[in-house]
């Protein structure tokens, strides 16, 4: 993998982690699903308006349309939607950890119903990153969570899953921006109905929830998806996923700084597992 990939697969994490703790404090503020409705609107409007003033095309072929409805559905209205709500009872490190174990479900999915070969080192590297997943996320089961909260999380990882598989052919021809703010605002078209049903927007607007909602929308919300896209079209599903490893790392740190969420020796040490296993997938003879 060249130095600019894994440039941008540090990028996205950091952006991505930083969602959840950004996540946090908009859910305990304003309706969850409305609010993120709104996101969606708001980013994928200026990824089209922007993706127009570069000549980007509305005319996508059929596997593009179709990667667009899935990805959207899929991460934007289930995995996040999912998230949002469940955020409510779980703390924000929690959420980004059940995420960071992706990577072994898209390897899973590929290699059962795909048919990708999978190198033994690759393999490893992914389950020890799963270990390392682990090692921080037993000690805070202990502390008591919220069923409800923690099967969320769960569902939507797995919908997470099918949208990152879905992700390389819509981009194999370009399009990127135009492709992210469609998808953004079929997310945003999907959560409004579930929205309007069981939500009431009840809110003060603070310079806080402000904050968190502004920063969500521009960079967790839109140059995080753009570098995803931009990743998986380089180096492939499975690769790019291992990346979501780091979420443990960034998502507890992050938690931790901005939430005062806490953080001890016994995630450092998985930190330095999860570190390991990437080490493992990267360097694995695995083609795109």
């Amino acid at each position: 993998m060249d130095l600019r990939s894994v440039f941008l697969g540090l990028s996205f994490a950091l952006m991505w982690s930083s969602a959840f703790a950004s996540a946090r404090i908009i859910v305990l503020e304003a309706p969850p699903l409305m609010a993120l409705s709104l996101r969606f609107f708001i980013s994928g409007t200026v990824a089209v308006g922007i993706a127009l003033l570069l000549k980007q095309s509305w005319r996508l072929t059929k596997a593009q349309w179709r990667a667009i409805v899935v990805f959207g559905l899929c991460q934007n209205a289930l995995y996040l939607g999912l998230n949002f709500i469940a955020m409510q009872t779980v703390q924000a490190s929690i959420a980004a950890i059940i995420a960071s174990t992706m990577p072994l479900l898209v390897a899973l999915v590929g290699w059962v119903f795909l048919r990708q070969r999978l190198p033994i080192v690759a393999l490893l590297g992914l389950v020890t990153g799963l270990v390392g997943v682990l090692v921080i996320m037993v000690p805070r089961l202990q502390g008591g969570l919220d069923p409800w909260g923690v099967l969320l999380c769960v569902l939507g990882v797995a919908s997470l899953t099918i949208a990152t598989l879905s992700v390389r052919n819509a981009v194999s021809s370009g399009q990127v921006l135009m492709i992210v703010g469609l998808q953004m605002l079929v997310g945003s078209a999907a959560l409004t109905v579930p929205a309007l049903l069981f939500e009431t927007w009840n809110v003060t607007i603070t310079p806080l929830l402000a904050g968190a909602f502004s920063y969500t929308t521009l960079v967790p919300g839109l140059a995080a998806t753009v570098i995803w896209f931009v990743l998986v079209s380089r180096i492939g599903a499975v690769r790019a996923a291992t990346f979501h490893f780091l979420n443990p790392f960034f998502g507890v740190a992050l938690a931790a700084v901005l939430l005062g969420e806490q953080i001890g020796l016994i995630d450092v040490l998985g930190v330095a597992i999860i570190a390991a296993g990437i080490f493992a997938v990267q360097v694995s003879k695995q083609t795109k």
